[in-house]
């Protein structure tokens, strides 16, 4: 993914990010289709637009494309089902924290998806930079930058039912294989099948469930 770099004249003032890659790089930013340019080391809640949330996601593959069918099974469509999940785990949940189910991946638009032993491979560099993009979605959309914890319990529950399906049905895993590095939450259901679908229909999707939730008020 093609990033710009700038680098500003020196203030005389300490660096602000500890998730700077080098002490030269003051500034790294993502040109949108929307026009915005996201700074993805100090992202501003201003330069974040739906629009490229939905079409990012649709556009990141889930397991590396590591999955079956014709259409590997974006990011986008994943945050769908975990969404549905989380609906149907808490029926009676607040419209604004299924909005933030669908949102749990939002940062994967400009950082990609990778599985979760990569991740704790890169260490604290990759968790704060995710962690900046997610408050500064959180914050455009009206949500908190931090969700309130058994929020954040509900999301990763439906999040691990939907790894475990995926990985069943689409990549490839005998429910033995998936046991020996996956939790299968209970109540995970039986009958909920999944079928990878087209980019621009994943992004339509994921736009429909956005506008539903009342990510447009």
């Amino acid at each position: 993914m093609p990033v710009q770099t700038t680098t500003p004249k020196s203030t005389g003032t300490p660096r602000r990010h500890s998730a700077r890659p080098s002490q030269q790089q003051d500034r790294a930013w993502q040109r949108m289709l929307s026009g915005r340019r996201l700074d993805l080391l100090d992202p501003s809640p201003i330069d974040v637009e739906i629009v490229d949330i939905a079409h990012g996601l649709a556009r990141v593959s889930r397991w590396n494309g590591q999955t079956k069918g014709i259409y590997p099974l974006s990011v986008a469509q994943h945050s769908v089902v975990v969404e549905r999940l989380v609906s149907r785990n808490a029926p009676k949940l607040d419209r604004r924290w299924r909005l933030a189910a669908l949102l749990h991946d939002a940062p994967e638009y400009v950082i990609g998806d990778m599985i979760t032993p990569f991740k704790y491979a890169l260490g604290g560099i990759y968790r704060d930079i995710e962690e900046r993009l997610s408050a500064a979605v959180h914050i455009r959309f009206s949500l908190p930058a931090t969700l309130p914890e058994p929020v954040s319990r509900a999301i990763k529950r439906a999040d691990r039912m939907a790894a475990w399906l995926e990985a069943t049905q689409l990549a490839g895993f005998s429910e033995a294989e998936a046991a020996k590095i996956l939790r299968r939450p209970r109540a995970t259901p039986t009958n909920m099948r999944l079928r990878p679908v087209p980019p621009d229909q994943a992004a339509d999707m994921f736009l429909k469930r956005f506008r539903l939730l009342g990510g447009d008020s």
